[in-house]
This record gives C-alpha cells, sequence and structure tokens, in this order.
C-alpha cells in the first residue's frame, strides 16, 4: 500500500504543498476517462491547506524518502506511529488487512485537513 500511494503523482504533489500551509493549490481532473473510452473536461477545484498533522507531514517524509534513489531501505517507523495513534488497532504489529491501513491512512490524513 505504502509503496503505490508513494508513486502516485496526485499524491506526490499534494503533499509537496501541504507543507507550506496557507498555499492555494489547483486540483484537476484527468481529461480521458479510462473506463469509458470518452473525454471529459471539468472545472479545476481550488484547495486553501491549513497547517499540516503529524500523520500528513509523516507520510510525506515517508513519500520523500521513497524518492531519493540513494537510498536503501526505507522504513516508515514514524508514519507508523501515527497510524497507530490514530488507529489504535495498528499497535503491538498484529497482522492487519492491507485495506485497512489505506482506509485509516487516508482518513486520519483527510481529518487533519
Amino acid at each position: 500500500v505504502l509503496q503505490n500511494l508513494s508513486q502516485t503523482p496526485v499524491l506526490r504533489e499534494l503533499l509537496k504543498e501541504a507543507k507550506m500551509p496557507g498555499t492555494t493549490i489547483k486540483i484537476e481532473s484527468p481529461e480521458l476517462c479510462m473506463l469509458c473510452c470518452f473525454s471529459f473536461k471539468q472545472e479545476p477545484q481550488l484547495i486553501k491547506l491549513d497547517q499540516p498533522g503529524p500523520l500528513t507531514l509523516a507520510m510525506h517524509q515517508f513519500v520523500t524518502e521513497m524518492q531519493e534513489t540513494k537510498k536503501g531501505v526505507v522504513t516508515p517507523k514514524e508514519l507508523f506511529a501515527q497510524v497507530c495513534k490514530k488507529a489504535i488497532r495498528f499497535k503491538g504489529y498484529q497482522q492487519q488487512d492491507s485495506h485497512e491501513l489505506l482506509r485509516y491512512l487516508l482518513d486520519g490524513m483527510r481529518a487533519e485537513e
């Protein structure tokens, strides 16, 4: 899940912008619908960012480390610690489903908006 998120260009750009509170970002929808085989155009959304929370900052740090080509193994310790604060079920290193991690991670970052 984390490797996939780190390779999501829109998320990487949003996390980069989130480091600068008070910034207004523009999110444009893709012009081509991959599922429908027809083009559509939507108006871009403008979003003003507040100060990022600890989970968002930890996600930004993790994505940045994943993008560094010289870095060997990346350990998401801080990100995991922040997820555990939002979702206590992840404490103790029990087996969890990846979709649960994805849900708690994205919901936690959205709650910090």
